[in-house]
């Protein structure tokens, strides 16, 4: 099993023509996942042709281009779009799948606006259509699809699942259990507002029957992982296994994600790990440690 993304899922790339969506469809489709199609209004008609990721070069495969997102889901049943256009054109985008009635938009544009953010995140809301991101490095179940930027080629499938607000350290992580594999691994973005959060992956993995152990990665900034810890402490049952990244963080900076800023105590990696441990979780000072403590868990 595997959470929101399978080998079932058809993906379609909003921005696939440009040189980021080029790049990482050629990626995604070497990975294995089931790319159908990509949507380009002045392109509509055309196709692309990409490396098959079969492993022999000389086979292609043509990905057409539709004009619309309604349009390749009509022609191709795709239900997972994977978002690579500008930040200027990104609500633009997102409205568009959410129009289309698209189950899963995962944003991976850096720099979107919070403004803008807020406006489609709360209108996909009201459809019931899921995001993931923006700012994000996307999800992958191994072995059986790949939708972002995660490489593939870290870890295998298994038995952890894995959320975390960093990209960086989601293949970290998945490079320190790999020889455990993962169930799905989803990166949810930093940013001030994001579409899924990590209440929204726990609550997923707690009912994934192959999921054993959770790996949640927060940070600095906000209260997400206060919110997470009170959800785990309520609803989780599986072992679950936290860091936070900035204990050295020093008060009142902004750092590196918009979404990480400390103010006084609160939002602090302490008072975040406080919080954790309180509801049952062990929480590493460092990725190695968080690791070595899910190592513990998966070989008792």
């Amino acid at each position: 099993m595997a959470i929101f993304l399978t080998e079932e899922s058809k993906v379609i790339v909003q921005g696939m023509t440009g040189a980021e969506g080029q790049k990482h469809t050629t990626r995604m489709l070497a990975s294995g996942t089931n790319v159908v199609g990509g949507v380009n209004p002045r392109k509509a008609g055309t196709s692309v042709t990409f490396p098959a990721g079969s492993g022999a070069p000389e086979e292609t495969v043509d990905v057409p281009v539709f004009g619309s997102v309604a349009e390749a889901m009509e022609k191709t049943g795709a239900d997972v779009s994977v978002v690579f256009v500008p930040p200027a054109f990104t609500k633009a985008a997102v409205v568009e799948a959410v129009d289309a009635g698209m189950p899963l938009v995962v944003i991976i544009t850096e720099g979107v606006p919070v403004a803008d953010t807020a406006e489609f995140f709360s209108y996909a809301q009201a459809q019931g259509v899921r995001l993931i991101g923006p700012n994000c490095p996307g999800l992958i179940s191994p072995g059986k699809s790949n939708v972002g930027i995660i490489p593939a080629d870290i870890t295998g499938p298994g038995r952890v699942g894995l959320v975390s607000k960093s990209g960086t350290l989601t293949y970290q992580m998945m490079y320190e259990l790999r020889d455990f594999g993962f169930s799905t691994a989803i990166g949810i973005g930093g940013d001030p507002i994001i579409g899924t959060t990590h209440i929204d992956a726990l609550a997923a993995f707690e009912a994934d029957p192959e999921t054993e152990v959770i790996v949640m990665i927060g940070e600095i900034g906000g209260d997400a992982e206060e919110r997470a810890a009170a959800y785990i402490r309520e609803h989780v049952t599986k072992p679950v296994v936290g860091y936070v990244a900035g204990f050295t963080a020093p008060e009142g900076k902004t750092m590196g994600h918009a979404g990480a800023i400390v103010s006084g105590s609160s939002g602090t990696a302490q008072a975040k790990k406080e919080a954790l441990e309180a509801a049952g979780v062990k929480v590493g000072k460092t990725p190695s440690e968080t690791a070595a403590l899910a190592r513990e868990l998966l070989t008792a």
